[in-house]
């Protein structure tokens, strides 16, 4: 995945903000708000690990779980010729849709 960086196990999306000639970081999966800004890199790695520790400080006083929760279901809206194509290509491959769909979900993320 582009412009993801792991800081001490968790994704961070990477930006650059043109308008204060900055890179930006926020944290991915996480119940509220985690974002921070550096000039390196380097700096943006000790920069991340600041600002996660203070939203998981004020998580853990305000009694918020600080990591959002999945379900593990999700909906799809597809053009009518592209689900007819999913439908067929996961039939030749004997899966069902679903399953078929988590395969190259699972594939897609691994890859990232």
């Amino acid at each position: 995945m582009k412009n993801v960086i792991d800081i001490d196990g968790h994704k961070a999306v990477v930006s650059l903000d043109p308008e204060i000639g900055m890179i930006r970081g926020e944290f991915l999966g996480l119940s509220g708000g985690a974002d921070f800004y550096a000039r390196s890199v380097d700096d943006l790695i000790v920069e991340g690990r600041k600002s996660l520790k203070v939203f998981l400080e004020m998580c853990a006083e305000k009694g918020i779980p600080p990591f959002r929760e999945f379900s593990g279901r999700f909906n799809v809206r597809l053009a009518a010729e592209l689900h007819e194509a999913a439908v067929l290509a996961a039939a030749a491959e004997n899966k069902s849709l679903n399953e078929w769909v988590a395969d190259a979900i699972e594939a897609a993320a691994r890859a990232a």
